[in-house]
């Protein structure tokens, strides 16, 4: 006979064994999931290491050139995670793409400027910094390089653990002048090139923050404080998009056509074709997107989507001109310097000609890969933490900071995305706190919201003037803010350099 009260402990038991299985199982799945990232990170570097080994694999110092790749790659994908907030989060946070698009937008752009528009600013990094024309031991270049990628990328996982704000520009600028420095000494640095680069760091910010500032002001004054906000954005936001593609063109044609006697006519033209051409599709879409909409300021939201993604894809593209520099650049020189004719292996373009293509490729898709496998994780608003950004907002400070970077990466200076990033954010922040106090067309518009609320205008703004609580209100920047990043900025390449000397007596020590 069957006897319940042996069977019912049995049950027991084996539904905790059970759950005991289902606990390890999710563990396991739990450590797997976190190591998803870095293997696919180490499967990239192992493949751009053979990529590199079909180039150079018969050559002289083979080897070096792939154990650079190695570092170059690593560096390239924490330039991708770390500054992917920087070029689309805001779109991401404004709710205008979603994060899968995002991330692909993002590597796809990445790749196209490393591709397309890298070329000058490689050289500055290259053969600009230490003048390695004058450096007749090719070893030596190799070395130095390789201290110089090493420390750099340490550094930059430390502050990254830190959560410190730096820029991997300052970081790979730094360590090359240690390095260098410590290789062959100091007069083969060229400090005129560096008073020029870090000239740039100062002026870059002060000049994405005054653009990103200029850009908020023409939308508030001929869209945001019209009676007909959705009228004015029918008509503007088109050209806004027209002008912004324009631009870009312009600037793709000069980096294709380099050298070309008659290109700034062509490019003009080139540039207003594309401008009105876009201008004209993008009038029927925002038209569509218009429908329905109330005139007020959370409907112009949604009409800033279109132009909100294009200016994130632009600021990916000049993220990804300027910052391959920080991986590749270093890369470029090694290869130069050890593989016989390493500077005439060009398939084309502006952006190849001072480094071999496929240099250039493992850079690019080193960034992309390192947004799509922590981009997820630090995507956010870029300036949540300074000041609020709405889709307008958030407009402006893109679009201000990739013409900054590409201007920049035209002249070839290595400039922090980051920081004019964060320029143009503090812009922002700025102008609003005036406009909040002194704009004309503010006032007026808060009057005529005062009448239609039964209130006098006058005892509303005596009240405000009054109240501690609206007077810190308006203050929408957060100034503590503002002294971590300039002390981050201030010791990044001091630090970096400094290392990259330490790293450069090691590798003598234990290597030469």
């Amino acid at each position: 006979m069957f006897d319940d009260r042996s069977a019912t402990p049995t049950k027991r038991t084996l539904d905790k064994d059970l759950d005991k299985v289902t606990y390890v199982e999710d563990a396991a799945y739990h450590v797997t999931k976190q190591l998803i990232a870095p293997s696919i990170g180490l499967i990239f570097l192992g493949l751009a290491m053979s990529f590199a080994g079909i180039h150079v694999l018969n050559q002289p110092g083979a080897t070096l050139v792939i154990a650079a790749v190695a570092l170059a790659g690593y560096m390239a994908m924490n330039i991708g995670a770390k500054d992917v907030a920087n070029n689309v989060g805001a779109a991401v946070g404004a709710r205008a793409i979603t994060m899968t698009q995002a991330l692909v937008m993002a590597a796809i752009f990445e790749i196209l400027g490393a591709t397309i528009a890298g070329g000058p600013v490689i050289k500055t990094i290259s053969s600009h910094i230490i003048d390695t024309d004058r450096i007749f031991t090719s070893g030596k270049i190799a070395w130095l390089m390789m201290a110089a990628l090493l420390a750099a990328a340490l550094w930059i996982n430390f502050a990254t653990w830190m959560k410190a704000p730096i820029s991997t520009t300052h970081a790979i600028v730094g360590a090359v002048v240690g390095a260098g420095a410590a290789a062959v000494g100091p007069k083969m640095v060229n400090w005129s090139v560096m008073a020029a680069i870090s000239a740039g760091w100062v002026v870059t910010p002060l000049l994405g923050g005054a653009i990103a500032a200029g850009i908020l002001f023409f939308i508030e004054t001929f869209i945001v404080y019209r009676d007909d906000k959705i009228a004015a954005a029918r008509y503007w936001i088109p050209i806004l998009i027209g002008l912004m593609a324009g631009a870009f063109t312009a600037y793709l044609v000069l980096q294709l056509r380099p050298g070309d006697t008659v290109a700034g006519f062509s490019t003009m033209a080139i540039g207003v074709g594309v401008g009105l051409v876009t201008w004209f599709g993008a009038r029927p879409l925002v038209a569509a997107q218009s429908v329905g909409c109330e005139n007020k300021n959370s409907s112009l939201r949604k009409l800033f989507r279109l132009p909100l993604i294009c200016s994130a894809a632009l600021m990916s593209f000049a993220h990804g001109a300027n910052d391959v520099s920080n991986a590749v650049g270093p890369l470029a020189a090694i290869v130069r310097s050890v593989v016989p004719g390493g500077s005439l292996d060009v398939i084309g373009g502006a952006a190849t000609s001072t480094a071999p293509y496929w240099v250039v490729l493992i850079g690019g898709c080193g960034i992309s890969v390192g947004v799509l496998l922590y981009g997820p994780r630090l995507i956010r608003l870029v300036g949540e933490q300074i000041t609020k950004l709405n889709p307008m907002r958030a407009y402006c400070v893109a679009l201000s900071a990739a013409l900054t970077v590409i201007v920049a990466s035209w002249f070839g200076l290595p400039v922090s995305s980051t920081h004019i990033a964060i320029g143009a954010v503090f812009g922002v922040g700025f102008f609003r706190e005036w406009s909040t106090s002194h704009s004309t067309r503010r006032i007026a518009c808060m009057r005529r919201k005062a009448d239609a609320s039964g209130f006098e205008w006058s005892e509303l703004e005596e009240a405000r003037e009054h109240n501690p609580d609206e007077i810190h209100r308006r203050r929408l920047v957060r100034r503590s803010h503002f002294m971590t990043i300039i002390a981050a900025w201030s010791i990044t390449v001091p630090v970096s350099a400094m290392l990259a000397a330490a790293v450069y007596w090691a590798m003598v020590a234990l290597f030469i």
